[in-house]
């Protein structure tokens, strides 16, 4: 991001447009063909890098909602009655694809999101393909999950994700989903669509029978229609908690299953007898990985006082060698904001941190002309009153904490109405346990940060939502148990 003065520097290794075919216009994709909306509305979406419109997409009514949902309904009918072996043939077709396409879809995801290439392609496709091939091997087991010997599907399930990993996103909620019997209606978050419309046509590849997945494209008011159809059986959100309690409120006192994977305001807790160089690299990674747009992000730093100076003095340094520019740049670290509102909240947050006393620090960065672009942020001197210890940015932006004993660290860490990630950083594995214990959080790791796995489940506590998605734990939301 600043100049050095080196013997070698990074020379651009811009990953191909070429190898994806972006077409001009998308309809919707219901009972297995794609159409244009009702009303014919439709909306653009661009990309964050460049502000370059990419494509036309058709814009979902209630009218095309309720098309998909009684698509769904129908397919449920022959597609829960079919073995499980049956299904998972199909999933494991769907994710021998989704591995052949991998690069397609890569270049496809980052042009869309703006995250760097490097991502999309070593972390996000590899994990969307592992939750395929993954549930396609429960789908013959159901009866062995633990939920009785005869787990029977919901039904329809409507399913709304969000726009910081929209592949994998999709993979958490719709492979699930169809190996345990249900089928789906899918809304993808709209300044994100392109992926989600790219795995129509992978289900199509895979011969997957028609209705069995649909996918509404559009704004919230989609979104909103889905969750409050009759005819859904089990909503799956991933989102904001705004948003999250919203919904809780809409199915109020109805039949439909509900899980809500919302914000957090995850801690990173680093010792003082942490391997320290090793902590600044997963401190680095747990916050600025997807520039920040990670609902578990380590967004807070408790730094051990004694150690304060020498973390932060390595932190600094880290954090002036990252690349901002180029998402499809293979030696990017640091991509585009996904959307003009996104850098705008970011941009207040940040500003209301330095307003209310913290004080910030960024390296040397030229941000590109064009797109939306946040230079990666430290806060230090920030106590837990500031309003960037207490709210999710969902950005580039750290706040870093102090603390003298481990019980002040689980309060600190603990004082948030969020529960969704923290991390440990320490070379005795008894304060590991004893820590970890005590952290209301659903995901907590030990010297490392950011690593998923779908044989582990998910979730959070408090605001970061309730259930879980993953492993044997994250099959119960998709079945009547």
């Amino acid at each position: 991001m600043e100049k050095r003065t080196s013997a070698f520097e990074y020379a651009p290794a811009p990953e191909s447009r070429a190898v994806v075919d972006i077409a001009p216009s998308y309809g919707l994709f219901i009972d297995g063909e794609f159409a244009e909306a009702a009303d014919g509305k439709v909306f653009k979406t661009v990309s964050p890098a460049t502000e370059e419109v990419l494509s036309e997409v058709a814009e979902a009514g209630e009218a095309d909602v309720d098309r998909a949902v009684r698509a769904a309904r129908k397919a449920f009918e022959t597609w829960s009655a079919l073995p499980g072996a049956e299904r998972a043939k199909y999933l494991f077709r769907i994710a021998r694809i989704l591995q052949e396409r991998g690069r397609e879809l890569a270049v496809l995801e980052t042009l869309d999101n703006g995250k760097p290439i490097r991502e999309t392609r070593d972390a996000d496709l590899p994990l969307v393909a592992a939750h395929f091939f993954y549930h396609a091997g429960w789908a013959d087991k159901l009866s062995h999950a633990g939920y009785g010997p005869d787990p029977r599907p919901l039904g329809v399930a409507g399913q709304v994700i969000p726009w910081n990993f929209p592949l994998l996103m999709l993979a958490w909620k719709v492979a699930p989903a169809l190996a345990t019997g249900n089928t789906v209606v899918l809304k993808p978050a709209e300044t994100t669509p392109l992926s989600a419309l790219f795995f129509a046509d992978v289900c199509r590849q895979a011969g997957l029978p028609k209705g069995v997945v649909n996918i509404v494209t559009g704004d919230g008011r989609a979104g909103a229609a889905l969750v409050a159809h009759p005819g859904v059986d089990k909503v799956a959100f991933t989102g904001s908690t705004a948003v999250g309690k919203q919904i809780a409120r809409t199915l109020a006192g109805t039949r439909k299953k509900l899980t809500l994977e919302l914000g957090g305001k995850g801690a990173n807790i680093v010792f003082d007898d942490a391997p320290l160089d090793q902590a600044v690299e997963g401190v680095v990674n747990g916050i600025f990985f997807n520039q920040g747009q990670v609902c578990c992000a380590g967004s807070r730093l408790l730094v051990q006082e004694s150690v304060h100076d020498e973390v932060l003095d390595a932190l600094k340094r880290r954090i002036s060698t990252l690349r901002l520019g180029d998402p499809l740049d293979k030696n990017t670290d640091i991509g585009a904001i996904n959307s003009a509102q996104q850098l705008a909240r970011i941009t207040a947050l940040a500003d209301r941190g330095e307003a209310e006393g913290a004080e910030r620090w960024s390296p040397a960065c030229q941000l590109p002309e064009n797109g939306y672009w946040f230079a990666p942020t430290l806060f230090t001197n920030v106590t837990q009153a500031h309003t960037i210890a207490r709210d999710e940015i969902f950005g580039p932006v750290l706040s870093v904490l102090t603390f003298r004993t481990p019980d002040e660290a689980v309060a600190k860490a603990n004082n948030t109405p969020y529960g969704l990630s923290a991390g440990i950083w320490t070379e005795k594995g008894s304060r590991i346990l004893a820590v970890a214990n005590r952290l209301r959080a659903g995901v907590v790791w030990s010297n490392t940060f950011n690593k998923f796995d779908p044989t582990s489940p998910f979730g959070g506590y408090k605001e970061s939502g309730h259930g879980r998605e993953g492993g044997r734990h994250g099959l119960e939301a998709y079945l009547d148990v």
